[in-house]
């Protein structure tokens, strides 16, 4: 049985999802069609095994899901509303990154 996670437990698992520039590049990847591992490994110029790793962690994080087609699995974002949050916080980043609040940010490559 599934049960549905708390607001603060939804946070961490995005949170831990997105901690990966790996992951990131799998779930704008996601964002925009379903996708066979094979062409998630090729689209994203990393091994399958690796590959196999991140599907794991964003399948934990409830994130994304694997769907049986005969012999192959197809991964697709889990809730639709995903790919509208992710253009949301790839929005605010960019927002933030041009905002020069920080007097360090050039020098230490931060904010």
């Amino acid at each position: 049985m599934l049960n549905l996670a708390s607001d603060i437990q939804v946070l961490a698992r995005f949170g831990r999802a997105l901690a990966d520039p790996i992951r990131c590049r799998l779930l704008l990847v996601l964002r925009a069609a379903p996708a066979y591992p094979s062409d998630l490994a090729e689209a994203i110029g990393i091994s399958r095994t690796r590959l196999s790793n991140h599907l794991a962690c964003l399948r934990d994080c409830g994130l994304v899901v694997a769907v049986p087609e005969g012999r192959r699995t197809r991964y697709e974002l889990a809730d639709p509303r995903l790919g509208h949050a992710l253009d949301d916080l790839r929005t605010a980043v960019v927002a933030v990154a041009e905002d020069s609040t920080c007097p360090d940010a050039e020098e230490k490559g931060c904010c």
